[in-house]
């Protein structure tokens, strides 16, 4: 009988403190008020993708919240202005209590990923940039290819930069913001695994495959 009364008051204490320490709920949510490196990066990406125009400074104010609404609502979220689990997948990280946190890829494949990138899409749109590098992190997580980063890249015939040298050119600062940007979770291609150039393409496979989005002269595709 006293275990039972000892159980229900722990839950009774539960219960209570989440409804009088909102840092229970918050930890995994960012909103106005806010403040700290997760709410820097959020900034950093919102100001990257034109949505924000504001100091970078980790501080979630009015300026902030009103550039969160707008990316939701680009992106068909919940416009609340609050940075949960969906507007983070959407942002590219992870919201917990010890701060915004994205994947462990080292340096060298970060680069090579670069490279890529340079190799196959300089020139396009940033946001394209970012979703070619996100085709090979999509294909690395696919048991259909390789499951490294070198060994996506370097499959045969997988991407023409490879077959005609101009992977081994030196990438630029927005090639490598793209790669990391990928890295980090976001996924402008929504989830393919292929993209070609229809302008150039010669292979009749590709175009059997389904197109998911259209960025600058790629189509992407499943």
């Amino acid at each position: 009988m006293k275990l039972k009364k000892v159980f229900a008051i722990f839950a009774v204490l539960t219960v209570l403190s989440v409804l009088y320490c909102p840092g229970a709920l918050a930890a995994e949510a960012l909103k106005k008020g806010a403040s700290g490196d997760e709410v820097r990066i959020v900034q950093q990406r919102l100001k990257q993708w034109d949505y924000y125009d504001g100091p970078v400074d980790g501080i979630f104010g009015s300026e902030t919240e009103a550039a969160v609404k707008k990316f939701q609502r680009a992106h068909n979220l919940v416009a609340d202005g609050v940075v949960g689990p969906s507007t983070g997948r959407a942002i590219g990280i992870t919201i917990s209590g010890g701060g915004a946190k994205s994947p462990s890829v080292s340096s060298g494949d970060t680069y090579l990923l670069a490279r890529l990138v340079y190799g196959e899409a300089r020139g396009e749109p940033y946001i394209g940039q970012v979703a070619v590098a996100a085709v090979v992190l999509n294909r690395v997580d696919s048991a259909k290819f390789p499951n490294t980063i070198s060994g996506v890249i370097y499959q045969r015939y997988a991407f023409t930069a490879v077959a005609d040298g101009q992977i081994n050119l030196e990438p630029d600062a927005e090639a490598i913001r793209a790669a990391k940007d990928a890295i980090n979770g976001w996924d402008p291609s929504g989830g393919a695994l292929y993209y070609y150039n229809p302008a150039v393409a010669t292979s009749q496979w590709i175009y059997s495959r389904t197109v998911i989005t259209v960025i600058g002269r790629h189509r992407f595709a499943i």
